[in-house]
């Protein structure tokens, strides 16, 4: 499903520093991977190569047999509905309700108000917020943020969910309800990727885990310890 051949990226035009470094890695439909490594390792570059945001120095981005470089500008909103993005800091619009920031993500994509009536309540009873349609982000707990960002991530049905360090901000509890509806996530079908440098969080998935260091794959291991590299 995803394939990166021979990756490289730059720091602001400057050949001289590389943030990824001959990148080859390749993830299969339906998969769980957790892509771990210290802060600068190059995890959230990654992800943000897989949405456009970045384009690679070298190398090619596979996606559903596509190469990323030849989408045309006005292909990569559509592009991104393939995938659902989960941050550390929420990006929550603080004005708005819990059901506005999931109906929001839905206008910009012209959604009319009956699919939005009925698909968000839908998507908040998955994320366990049912209950708390009408609250607002200061209302909520940090679990309850991460959950809503998750559901506004989920709305449009990705294929991908990308999920960067989306339990930093939060406590024990909550970590692991996080980790366990992304789970659920992946067990009903969604391609899951999660960019963490929490190895007590990748060890309680026990699905395949990339390593990183300065920009490199430095390991790829599948689950019971079978090592790929």
């Amino acid at each position: 499903m995803i394939e990166f051949k021979e990756i490289s990226t730059i720091y602001d035009n400057d050949e001289s520093i590389e943030i990824l470094n001959g990148i080859n890695l390749e993830i299969k439909d339906g998969e769980f991977v957790s892509i771990i490594g210290p802060a600068g390792a190059g995890k959230s570059t990654l992800l943000r190569l897989l949405t456009r945001e970045i384009s690679p120095f070298r190398g090619e981005i596979i996606l559903d047999g596509v190469n990323l470089a030849q989408i045309n500008s006005s292909a990569v909103p559509l592009l991104r509905r393939k995938i659902g993005t989960i941050y550390q800091d929420f990006k929550l619009l603080s004005a708005k309700t819990a059901f506005e920031n999931v109906a929001f993500a839905m206008e910009v994509c012209g959604a009319d108000k009956q699919e939005i009536a009925n698909d968000v309540p839908k998507i908040l009873n998955i994320v366990g917020l049912g209950e708390k349609l009408k609250s607002f982000p200061h209302q909520l707990s940090g679990g309850e943020k991460q959950r809503l960002a998750i559901a506004r991530a989920l709305i449009h049905r990705p294929r991908i969910i990308l999920a960067d360090e989306p339990t930093g901000n939060l406590d024990l509890v909550n970590t692991y309800d996080v980790v366990k509806l992304l789970t659920k996530i992946n067990e009903l079908g969604t391609t899951v990727i999660l960019a963490t440098h929490n190895r007590e969080v990748v060890n309680s998935i026990g699905r395949r885990v990339i390593s990183m260091e300065k920009g490199k794959i430095v390991r790829d291991q599948v689950e019971k310890g079978k090592y790929v590299i």
